[in-house]
């Protein structure tokens, strides 16, 4: 058996936790207390991991910290790590995700609000925007979604340095085939049913909430739509519904299995104005067929109502195990692919993002 790591990021703090030998997780005491964390990543590729976390100190702003002795002490650039140059007029509000790049042994991606893709060269500790996207004549049309105008995902090939999605709220999916010099909106066949008939299916505009890939079947993409869960099997290049079985296809969260490319997860939601677990209940989805059919998964889950919802990053699927938390302070994990549930926390503030790993 192995040991394992989640990393916790919630509103007021990081909460790390272990388990050794396939034991029960134990979270340990809070670090950066008070402060938002909204990104985390767990990096293993090294011989020594390297925890990364996103944080947002409130008066003195966002910053990046990391740390090579698994959370005992953290550092920052002597400079800010990630930040717009001055020519563009633009001041960095949050980091909403941190992703080692699996194809290049020291980038690190950042992808940040306002909507914006930093690279790292160093492992995570400083970041340079990425131009091709920024000039990219879109983005001014961008509008902020109800959690700000971020680029909250980042789908990077696995073995291609030179290919890339990331999704912004809310311009949409983009993707570059150029190593992030020029960049191409890809949503077609998303509906948008708030426009008006006959504009429903725009080219960017789209309220995208998160994208995942299996890196053993890169150019299959699976996408939580603000209405709706899709799959493309191109890349982007154009997209099927694949929500209409599910009792609502409004959510935040969708993951793939760490090993089995057709298999993934939703946690539905009421609707869009009602942002409270179908049923008043958590039950996780899987489909085992690339969203053709769906299954309910809940059993040791709360049984009693539950109204709080789970954000786009605060479910995980990894060889460690599939985890979510909530945003009333609760994280449950799944060792048996969602089969069954326990719980791993408890009162602790409202999760943002959750991150596993196998050490």
């Amino acid at each position: 058996m192995t040991d394992a790591m989640l990393a916790i990021g919630t509103r007021k703090g990081l909460f790390l936790a272990r388990s050794s030998g396939g034991g029960p997780f134990e979270v340990e005491p809070i670090q950066f207390s008070t402060v938002a964390v909204h990104s985390v990543a767990i990096d293993t590729r090294g011989t020594t991991p390297r925890l990364l976390a996103g944080i947002e100190y409130g008066h003195f702003g966002p910053s990046v910290m990391y740390s090579d002795d698994l959370g005992k002490t953290w550092q920052e650039a002597e400079r800010p790590p990630v930040a717009f140059p001055e020519r563009t007029g633009t001041t960095l509000s949050r980091v909403w995700q941190l992703l080692p790049s699996p194809s290049e042994p020291q980038v690190v991606w950042a992808g940040v609000e306002p909507g914006a893709l930093f690279r790292s060269q160093d492992g995570g500790v400083t970041y340079d925007l990425v131009e091709g996207l920024w000039e990219h004549p879109h983005r001014p049309h961008w509008q902020p979604g109800g959690g700000g105008l971020c680029l909250h995902t980042i789908v990077p090939h696995p073995s291609d340095p030179q290919i890339m999605g990331v999704a912004v709220s809310t311009g949409g999916f983009y993707r570059t085939g150029d190593g992030g010099r020029s960049w191409e909106a890809a949503n077609q066949g998303i509906r948008a049913p708030f426009m008006p008939e006959g504009q429903q299916y725009p080219e960017y505009g789209q309220c995208v909430h998160k994208v995942v890939m299996h890196p053993s079947r890169p150019e299959r993409l699976f996408l939580q739509h603000h209405f709706g869960v899709y799959r493309s099997d191109d890349f982007g290049s154009s997209w099927q519904d694949i929500g209409s079985p599910l009792p609502s296809d409004f959510g935040f969260p969708i993951v793939v299995h760490p090993t089995r490319p057709d298999t993934v997860y939703v946690l539905p939601l009421h609707a869009d104005l009602d942002r409270t677990p179908v049923g008043h209940h958590y039950r996780v989805y899987r489909s085992d067929d690339a969203g053709d059919t769906w299954q309910p998964l809940d059993r040791g889950l709360p049984e009693e109502p539950v109204y709080a919802c789970v954000l786009r990053d605060a479910m995980t699927a990894a060889e460690a195990g599939v985890f979510f938390g909530t945003r009333d302070g609760e994280v449950y994990g799944s060792r048996d692919d969602g089969e069954s549930w326990s719980l791993v926390g408890r009162h602790l503030p409202d999760v943002l993002t959750v991150r596993a790993a196998v050490l």
